[in-house]
């Protein structure tokens, strides 16, 4: 594409950025800290509709954002986000310079105006503490991303084609499919942070997905359903399915075929009757992706738990504050074991967060006793414990926040197979859809892509639009078997902030019993 913003862009940019940086740091008088990133994005997408071209694109997009701490009588941050084009590159080094002197006055002005209401409002005013960053070891590293199929190289034409014939193939598996939506990207992006501490991480990420949505119409109803496979890998993902040893799905037209087989069956069958008390649940590893991400994943984000950011997404019950919180008290069953770790495959992997922090695994559920929170630098000065890696934004433009990597639940050892014999009635809950959340996440209502009643250890009737209600607490309480069927999913757009930044993030776990209300409609 004439014009366009390459990935290779960042090799010119590293002793640029270092160079500013150092620069920074000699001539703004209180500054105390200062870091930059820049992303670069090359993406091709595909889209088609009922068997016909919808829509194709190949595009880039190029972001950078500046944090500065300064101030004389307090420290307070200062940001800067910009979102540029190839009409900036000849000039990039102006484009810098100019960003990290905005982010200092705004940071000077930030922090003189925190001291003036520090000594105006006396014990009120004390709540507005210097900005501080916890310590961590500062690297100078370059990752690769991973690949078969260079993003790059895949021809846009050869993506339009392969969306219509799998929308096609979809249409035809039933007369009662009325609409089918197929989508598909592969991108390749590399990120750049520096500091003035003397970082400098440049980090490369391929990433593919396609998505599928349709909607079955049978005489009495009907049912949309959408799902989406994906990896942090090249085009050869769709073609070839993935068989690794924690994801694991089949090819792209493959995967679409079964979504459409399954949605003309739920079309046929009735809604989940509601129960009055709890019964016996058995969930599924994709069902408890979306249960892992919502009641562990977001209440251990210490942002929202500290009430520095409760947008959209609300607080959390597992911290009420400083002093009245959940750690080392039992949350869960022995048998629950929950944690986020960034090593894992998936659209959760990286090695270094936003902030140059190398990413780790942190344990927030330890065989039932709650033990700690994803957090940031600042986050981490705030509450103790040493950074864990998970400060993160969407693109550079925007200011990093508490993010989710790769949030699951620990896999067990029992065969789910014997897990689900065990049940002489109960229900079967199996894909995730829509949750609903309490604004702390203490309860939640996740709905189901299909529910099966279970007899006598077998399952028996299929029902749509129905899933489980329970207290969080309770919920996890009464887990009482965890099968050894770990497993990872793609989230493609989990949303926080205010405005709202959209990421993509991993989630999974194994087959789960517990007990819980199902409910229906």
């Amino acid at each position: 594409m004439a014009g366009a913003i390459t990935v290779e862009l960042i090799d010119t940019l590293k002793n640029t950025v270092r160079d500013l940086l150092r620069d920074t740091a000699r001539a703004f008088a209180h500054l105390t800290y200062a870091d930059l990133r820049i992303e670069v994005t090359e993406v091709k997408a595909a889209a088609a509709e009922n068997g016909a071209s919808k829509f194709s694109g190949d595009d880039y997009g190029f972001t950078l954002g500046v944090r500065v701490l300064a101030g004389h009588r307090t420290i307070a941050p200062g940001y800067v986000g910009l979102t540029l084009g190839a009409a900036d590159v000849p000039d990039i080094e102006r484009v810098i310079r100019e960003a990290l002197e905005r982010a200092y006055r705004r940071a000077s002005v930030n922090a003189e105006m925190k001291a003036d209401a520090r000594e105006k409002f006396g014990p009120l005013g004390a709540a507005l503490a210097d900005t501080r960053l916890h310590p961590i070891e500062v690297r100078e590293d370059t990752v690769p991303a991973v690949y078969a199929t260079d993003p790059r190289s895949v021809r846009l034409a050869d993506m339009v084609a392969y969306a219509t014939d799998v929308s096609r193939q979809v249409a035809a598996v039933d007369s009662r499919l009325k609409y089918n939506s197929i989508s598909t990207l592969t991108q390749i992006s590399r990120e750049l942070f520096a500091s003035t501490e003397g970082a400098l991480i440049d980090q490369a990420f391929a990433l593919t997905q396609g998505a599928c949505s349709i909607v079955a119409v049978s005489a009495a109803t009907s049912q949309d359903l959408y799902d989406v496979l994906g990896h942090q890998r090249g085009w050869e993902i769709l073609l070839e399915g993935v068989g690794e040893s924690l994801i694991r799905f089949p090819t792209f037209r493959d995967f679409a075929l079964e979504l459409a087989r399954e949605g003309v069956a739920l079309a046929e069958a009735p809604v989940l009757p509601t129960t009055d008390r709890e019964v016996v649940v058995v969930t599924d590893p994709h069902y408890n992706t979306l249960v892992s991400h919502e009641i562990v994943g977001h209440p251990v984000e210490l942002d929202r738990a500290l009430k520095m950011e409760t947008a959209y997404a609300g607080r959390s019950w597992l911290l009420r504050g400083l002093g009245e919180h959940q750690l080392g008290k039992r949350i869960a069953s022995p048998l629950v074991t929950a944690y986020s770790d960034p090593s894992l495959p998936g659209y959760g992997h990286y090695r270094y967060d936003h902030e140059g922090a190398p990413a780790r695994r942190v344990v927030h559920i330890d065989h039932g006793i709650f033990t700690g929170f994803m957090n940031s630098r600042q986050t981490a000065a705030i509450f103790g414990g040493a950074p864990n890696g998970h400060y993160k934004a969407t693109d550079a433009a925007l200011v990093p926040l508490i993010r989710m990597s790769t949030t699951v639940f620990a896999g067990g050892e029992r065969d789910p197979r014997e897990i689900l014999k065990e049940v002489d009635r109960g229900y079967y809950v199996a894909g995730h859809r829509i949750p609903s959340i309490a604004e702390s996440r203490e309860n939640f209502r996740i709905s189901a892509r299909r529910v099966h009643e279970i007899r006598n250890g077998e399952l028996g009737r299929l029902y749509r639009d129905g899933g489980i209600a329970a207290d969080s607490r309770d919920y996890l309480m009464n887990v009482d078997a965890i099968g050894s069927d770990f497993l990872l999913y793609p989230i493609p757009n989990c949303g926080k902030g205010q405005p709202m930044q959209t990421k993509k993030l991993g989630n999974g776990g194994p087959t789960m019993r517990s007990r819980a209300r199902v409910v229906g409609g």
